[in-house]
């Protein structure tokens, strides 16, 4: 059976069906880094100007959808010199692939709130991550008169799967880069208060 449904009809079904669409608040999120350097220490570094949607409902979490944009532009490491070296065609060079892209595909429950499974792009190369979900958290009302939801993500990759294969060998044997690279995703999103 075919059901013809007016626009204005799914608008207004929109939210039971798909979920509330909240809006990544690039002001108040951050995406951050860790890596081994000389097989001694930890080198952490962040990224800016997240961009993105999620579609989330309370009563359907599994049903989730994310699509969130990173700028590799903004990669802060606190020492200039190695943000230099990080943008260069030796790392993410941002000159050719300014961006990294996460697109969920589907989610499950947890103990501590979802996995979600989806592609991550990085240096032009796509490869399937899950991202372990601490949340969303219950709405809260902001500032503006909407309302927000917070969570926060991990996962780790291997640098190499995504093409960033520079490295150096030390004298005392091992290399001054690892390839374990563990991610922390900390967001805040909101929709208007008439969105739902």
């Amino acid at each position: 059976m075919n059901i013809k449904l007016l626009p204005g009809l799914v608008l207004a079904l929109a939210p039971a069906l798909f979920g509330a669409e909240y809006t990544i608040d690039s002001a108040h999120s951050k995406a951050g880094f860790s890596v081994q350097h000389m097989m001694v220490s930890t080198v952490r570094g962040q990224f800016g100007n997240i961009h993105g949607t999620i579609s989330y409902d309370q009563a359907n979490p599994t049903a989730i959808k994310v699509e969130a944009t990173i700028d590799t532009t903004t990669v802060n490491t606190s020492e200039p010199k190695r943000d230099a070296h990080l943008k260069s065609p030796d790392f993410f060079d941002v000159e050719k692939f300014p961006t990294m892209v996460f697109k969920s595909k589907s989610a499950k429950k947890t103990a501590d709130g979802l996995a979600v499974t989806g592609d991550l792009t990085i240096h032009g190369v796509t490869k399937e991550v899950v991202l372990n979900v601490d949340g969303p958290t219950a709405e809260v009302k902001n500032m503006m008169g909407g309302f927000t939801r917070g969570a926060s993500a991990t996962t780790k990759i291997s640098r190499k799967d995504f093409g960033l294969t520079w490295n150096k060998a030390l004298e005392a044997g091992g290399v001054l880069v690892g390839d374990e690279v563990k991610i922390t995703i900390d967001v805040e999103a909101a929709r208007p208060a008439d969105s739902k």
